[in-house]
This record gives C-alpha cells, structure tokens and sequence, in this order.
C-alpha cells in the first residue's frame, strides 16, 4: 500500500539563512523523507510537494486545490492515506477546511514542526514518522481529518495552536485528546462523534472576521461592508455580546444583506443569547444574526465560507453550524 505525503512548507522544511540568521524554506519533500530511516517499513512513501512557502501565505485558493487534489489522491485503491506537512500558523485553519472537504474515510493526518531544520532537537523528522505510523492504523479509518506533533493525536475541529514555540502547542481543550502516539504504538481514546462534509467547488472566500474590543465603535463593520463581503463573523465577547456601537453596525451590515454570525474570543464554550440588552446576544439573534456554536472565529469563518456555497438562508446555515 501506498502513503501519500503533501509537502507545502512550513517550519518544517525550512533550514537557517546563514546570511541573515532567520529560517526560510529550503527544503522538498524527498528531503524530509530522506531525514528518516526505516520510514519506508511502513509502506511505499509517496511524495508530492504542493508549496513551500510560510503557511502564513495560505489561504482560501491553495485550500481549494489542496482539496480537491486530496479527493482524487483518496479515490487511488492503492492508496491507505495521506500525510500533510504544513507551517503551524495556520495548520489547523487548512487542517479544517480539508475536514470540511474530504470525502474519503481514509486516514488524513497534518504535522508540521516548531523548531526548523537546522537545530539539533528539530522535532520535524519525529512528528512526520509518527504521523505515517498513524496513517497505518486501521483505527484511524474514519477519523477525520486529525492533527498530529510531540506524539499527540487531535481532531482537526477541535485542535488549536497554544504556543507560540514549544513543541507541544496543539490541544483540543476541554474535548481531549483523541489519541497518542507512544513509543511505536498509536493509542486512540475516542472518536469524533459528526462529521460534516461540503461541497468544495463554490466556496465563497468573501467573508472577513472581526474582533469586538472594549470601546469598539463598528467601524470596520462598516468598512468590511462597503468592500462588498457576503458575510462577517463577529469575535465577540463571552457568550456572543458587544456594546451598542457594535450592535446598531451589525444591525445596518443584516439590513444590507450582510450575514452576519457570532463568535466569541474565550477560547472554550459554546455562543447562544442569553442576555437581554443592545448588543446581547439575544438582541443579535432578533436582528437576524447566526451563532456559530463552540467553533473558534477563524474556523467559524471557514464553515462559513463552505456553507455560503450551499445556501443564503439564515435558518439553514444556522442548521449547518448546529449539526
């Protein structure tokens, strides 16, 4: 059996400017591969580098083609999964949008890597082995889209970057684990419970996010209207509120066919209205604002982006981000 391993840069592949003393991208797949003997016992590796550049530099136009060139690769009989490195900026924003996109139960694993390649304890070569190791598994059919560095196992929805350089960075909060990898055996402790899965061809990338702050006036509402998105995510505050200012731009941004839906900026929880005043999240709700659940506000922004190809209808993308 095949593993397919896409390489699109990242700490991971890159190696210290001797020049300028800062890491850049330097290396390709094969190289990666090449970092790791006895990976090969695990099956016929497969490499196809898609980008090298900073994951910074990735977004809704390479999350396209990544997806679709992902479902084809899955459709190969002889393919039994596939291993993405990628820049942990932004991995878990890419990591979800595939999770979303993916149609195959074929094992789908993300790594990267918080110390590049020029430093003696990079830890690249260890996560990218243990995330073929779990490609392996007959377990990890069905999973989603999982996320794997320093021997842990996250689902793609649930897992965040926590730290800006330690090499255990990702968790899934108060969802836990979904497995680990120990010594050269992989461990799951639960499976994901809903999978949701959109069509990936008419994503809809119009759609901007912003952070409620204290003293806010809505002005980038506004802005963000007048530059003609289809939709705004609000990161607001505790269970979904902002102040007044706030409330009466979102008001004017539904009232021109803006769709607007509700986040917060605290990290665990779920949105809903519960309060009762200008800009709560009960008076949101009445204006015609939808909540999008437990979802951080850039993941809500992707399922936004992906449910817009499929309907306008406030009640309907309510039903998406409830399922």
């Amino acid at each position: 059996m095949r593993i397919k391993i896409l390489t699109t840069g990242g700490t991971i592949a890159m190696k210290i400017d001797p020049e300028s003393g800062g890491a850049k991208p330097a290396l390709l797949g094969d190289d990666l591969v090449k970092a790791i003997p006895g990976i090969n016992a695990f099956g016929e590796i497969d490499v196809e580098d898609i980008a090298n550049i900073p994951s910074d530099y990735i977004g809704p136009d390479i999350w396209k083609k990544m997806a679709i060139r992902l479902n084809e690769i899955l459709l190969e009989e002889d393919v039994q999964g596939a291993v993405i490195t990628h820049g942990t900026d932004t991995l878990e924003e890419t990591a979800y949008f595939m999770d979303l996109t993916v149609e195959s139960p074929k094992p789908v694993v993300f790594t990267g890597a918080q110390r590049n390649a020029s430093e003696q304890d990079c830890d690249g070569p260890r996560n990218l082995l243990n995330a073929v190791r779990i490609v392996t598994e007959e377990e990890a059919v069905s999973m989603g889209v999982m996320i794997s560095l320093n021997g842990q196992i996250c689902t793609a929805r649930d897992a965040t970057k926590t730290h800006t350089y330690a090499v255990e960075t990702f968790n899934s909060g108060l969802k836990g684990l979904l497995g680990e990898v120990v010594g050269d055996q992989v461990k799951f402790y639960r499976k994901p419970l809903h999978r949701l899965t959109l069509p990936v061809e008419k994503i809809d990338s119009k759609v901007d996010l912003i952070p409620m702050y204290t003293g806010a006036d809505g002005k980038h509402i506004d802005l963000a209207v007048e530059s003609d998105v289809s939709a705004i995510v609000i990161q607001a505050f505790g269970l979904g509120n902002v102040n007044d200012l706030f409330y009466r731009a979102v008001g004017n941004a539904i009232a021109k066919g803006v769709i607007v839906a509700i986040s917060t900026r605290v990290p665990y929880g779920h949105v809903f209205p519960a309060y009762d005043f200008d800009g709560a999240g009960s008076s949101l709700r009445a204006l015609g604002a939808i909540f999008v659940g437990d979802l951080s506000p850039w993941k809500a922004r992707i399922l936004l982006m992906l449910a817009l190809g499929v309907t306008g209808d406030i009640e309907e993308l309510q039903k998406i981000f409830d399922s």
